[in-house]
Parts: structure tokens; sequence; C-alpha cells
């Protein structure tokens, strides 16, 4: 399987809290770039998870402009910026069993994200994520690896 995890894009600070933030002009442009690069090796997602949070959404809806419709989306409330990293790497697994899927994009925040990275990657230190930053990992039965990180910065 390989597992994708994105942070969302660049998001404001003028929202009455921290759930409804909304992506920036800029956000908006760097998931889109990052997406468009992307979809230059990934055909298809199989299974999308996506925060509740507004910012994630609306990275989605970024996303999902350069790729086909997955085989299933799920909003996971688990995948919040204090989410637990055990549970949501966990869930994040489950559900790529029961929709058999290959491939997987996770877009949630940090740091929910670089935490999600140590528990799925065993002895690896917990990565930062740009916004709109994208890991891939690649996982094989009870071993994962990662593979690479990119920002917008390191992908031009």
């Amino acid at each position: 399987m390989q597992l994708f995890l994105m942070r969302h894009g660049e998001a404001g600070y003028q929202a009455h809290s921290d759930r409804e933030r909304t992506l920036t002009d800029t956000g908006r442009y760097h998931t889109s770039v990052m997406s468009n690069w992307l979809a230059k090796s990934v055909v298809e997602f199989d299974l999308v998870l996506v925060s509740p949070y507004l910012r994630a959404q609306q990275s989605w809806q970024e996303v999902s402009k350069h790729f086909p419709e997955p085989r299933k989306w799920l909003v996971l409330d688990e995948l919040v910026p204090s989410g637990d990293p055990a549970t949501a790497a966990d869930l994040t697994l489950a559900y790529a069993q029961q929709y058999k899927a290959d491939k997987v994009l996770v877009i949630a925040h940090m740091p929910l994200l670089g935490y999600m990275v140590s528990e799925l990657v065993a002895g690896t230190e917990p990565p930062l994520f740009a916004t709109s930053g994208v890991t891939l990992i690649d996982k094989h039965c009870e071993s994962a690896t990662l593979v690479w990180q990119h920002a917008p910065h390191t992908i031009s």
C-alpha cells in the first residue's frame, strides 16, 4: 500500500474557531501545485480520508480537481490537530484494509501527521510538514518505509 499523508494548505486566522479557518489564495495555489505534481506519478487514490476542519476540506476540494473520484472518501473526526496519532494511524490502516485500498490519501494537520509517520514507520522521528506538504509511506505487511517528503518549495 502507498500511503500519502498531506497537510492542508496555508490557512488564514480570520475565523471564529480553529475548525473554521479557511485556505488563503496561496494555500489553494500551493495545494493545486502539489496535486498537479502528484498526479504525474499517481493515477488515482482508492481511499481518501479527510479531517473535518474547513481548511482540510478545502484542500481536498483542490486535490480532487486533479484526480478521478476515489472509490471511497470519508471525513474522520480523529484527523484533527489534537487527534491521537496511534488511533489515527490504526483507523487509516483499518479503512485501507476494509476498502482494499492500495493508494490512500490522508489530508490532515500538524502535529498529528508528523506523529502518524512515527506510528507507521518504526524508529522514525516525527517530521515537520510544510503546508500542502506530502509524505509517501510504502507499507507492505508489517513493514513500512518513508519513501519521500515534498513541499511546494521542493518540487519546483
